[in-house]
């Protein structure tokens, strides 16, 4: 889950530049666009996460089977 950390540190760096405001407007725009797609990341690798959690929990045989969480099931 590195790749998490990564992304959520490098999205923390770039709102850090943009709340300063002493960047040109082109290269805050183009830090926006990273932002958005780090976000984007990020929120899905949390929903993944999510529905495995609760996919462990909900072992109706009490057994704990941790199984890959599907999007689309």
């Amino acid at each position: 889950m590195g790749n998490f950390e990564e992304s959520l540190k490098k999205l923390e760096t770039i709102v850090a530049q943009l709340e300063d405001g002493d960047l040109p407007l082109e290269e805050s725009l183009k830090l926006f666009e990273e932002g958005v797609a780090l976000s984007a990341g990020c929120k899905e690798a949390l929903d993944a996460a999510e529905g495995k959690v609760q996919m462990l929990v909900k072992q109706r045989d009490g057994s704990q089977k941790l199984e890959p969480f599907l999007k689309n099931s």
